[in-house]
């Protein structure tokens, strides 16, 4: 379920919305407005905790003996 970030063209309030289905009417939280506009959002990268990082010189500990 992705969230998309927009902005009402009406009031310029900036929202998040996760989306369900792409032919949802987005409708503004403040004014009502159904004319919004899709911004581009910055997004995160994660992995597992049991996964290393970028490589920068030293192995992933493993831990135990």
């Amino acid at each position: 379920m992705p969230i998309f970030e927009y902005r009402c063209e009406k009031c310029h309030t900036k929202f998040e919305k996760i989306v369900f289905n792409r032919s949802e009417e987005i409708l503004c939280p403040k004014c009502g407005n159904p004319e919004v506009q899709k911004l581009l959002s910055s997004f995160a990268v994660s992995a597992p905790s049991s996964e290393c990082g970028p490589k920068v010189g030293a192995a992933c500990p493993r831990g135990g003996t």
